[in-house]
């Protein structure tokens, strides 16, 4: 605690009462400016070095979003005549429906009308055919199919109600009239989605984006499934950011047959992407690294010797790599720095009045005096 305290012999200091340990007696000959730790200190201490490599450029990309339904399987259901309907087979969100089930029944006087007149025109079909094919036009443009034209005629009756069929696969979104009203042609009367198949739509910072492209793997996971990885590439990036957000959409297709991913689920992805522009370059730990704001430090361990001797070094960071750092400037192939207990061995030189992260010059921490008291060892 009090460095300034030295004395020959074991004991306590006067100051605070702790007990005072050794001061470091080595042969070892170092720079002026660098640290020396013992072994015990270094081990107790948890210091662990690395050499430095040359490694090829991995970017993680953490991305996080949503499931949504594919927007090109939404289907709306459409009253191609106008009526009143009479029946609702289906009635509430969620239920799913297949391709060809009949949604409701409407009553529709036009068509009635219609079909009456078709009866009457079949009669006289090889005389006047004009007549008779402009009868089945007309039923035709309110999306009666033919073999429902050839079943009027073969009755040689009308139909007061005609089906609403679904033209999809999927689950009812939302259901928009109910039993005993009177429509216009046109009205939608369910909203289907088909969730076979879903979008996965991240946020991607601007500062992001030179790091994704379209084509590139992305894996991700669901908050409501833990534990379960999903996988897929990038289909799409959307060209415009947000103005509020500063984000632009990232897609991701994902065959959803099991119908585990549901519209709104939070996702969290992650991309590794290849930097073309930083091709072999000297990379880091970020745990190697001291960063002042204005600066970056490591500590580098001094050649030439097997003791843990350390000194202080500059150095300019480029991309960050997720847990580690391009290094710009600072660093060469093969030198061994500090990746673990960075901060012990940079307490140790602040206490020392070394160069040290908060003070570069190097001066003692104490602005008490050296205190040199005899028949005790040195704190």
């Amino acid at each position: 605690m009090h460095p300034q305290i030295r004395m020959s012999a074991p004991g306590k200091c006067p100051i605070c009462g702790m007990d005072l340990i050794p001061l470091n007696s080595n042969n070892v000959v170092v720079d002026p400016g660098s640290i020396y730790l013992t072994k015990e200190a270094a081990a107790l201490a948890n210091v662990l070095t690395s050499v430095v490599t040359r490694q090829k450029t991995i970017k993680e990309v953490r991305l996080y979003g949503k499931v949504q339904a594919d927007e090109r399987r939404l289907q709306s259901q459409v009253a191609h005549i106008p009526g009143r309907i009479e029946k609702l087979m289906v009635n509430f969100t969620g239920e799913a429906v297949r391709k060809g089930q009949t949604l409701a029944l409407i009553y529709s006087p036009e068509l009635v009308t219609a079909q009456q007149e078709l009866l009457e025109a079949a009669e006289m079909k090889v005389s006047q055919p004009e007549i008779y094919n402009a009868a089945k036009e007309r039923l035709r443009q309110w999306m009666i199919t033919e073999n429902q034209i050839i079943a009027i005629e073969k009755s040689g009756k009308t139909k007061n109600n005609f089906e609403v069929v679904s033209n999809t696969n999927g689950i009812v979104t939302a259901r928009r009239v109910n039993y005993g009203d009177h429509i216009a042609e046109g009205t939608v009367l369910y909203d289907i989605v088909d969730l076979s198949h879903v979008w996965v739509m991240f946020d991607a910072y601007e500062n992001d984006l030179i790091f994704l492209k379209t084509g590139d793997k992305l894996t991700f996971t669901v908050q409501a499934l833990p534990g379960v990885n999903f996988a897929g590439n990038i289909t799409f990036i959307d060209p415009v950011l947000d103005p509020v957000t500063r984000v632009a959409k990232v897609r991701v297709e994902i065959n959803n047959e099991s119908g585990r991913l549901k519209p709104e689920m939070f996702a969290t992805g992650i991309v590794n992407a290849w930097l073309n522009n930083h091709i072999n370059d000297i990379i880091i730990p970020k745990s190697a690294v001291l960063w002042t704001g204005k600066h970056s430090y490591v500590y580098v361990k001094q050649k030439g010797t097997t003791e843990p001797v350390f000194k202080i070094r500059d150095v300019e960071l480029g991309s960050m790599l997720g847990n580690s750092y391009v290094i710009v400037k600072g660093l060469a192939e093969g030198e061994e720095i500090v990746t673990q207990g960075t901060f012990s061995v940079d307490a140790a030189a602040q206490l020392e009045g070394k160069p040290s992260m908060m003070n570069s010059v190097g001066e003692k921490t104490s602005i008490m005096p050296e205190m040199n008291i005899p028949n005790t060892p040195v704190k």
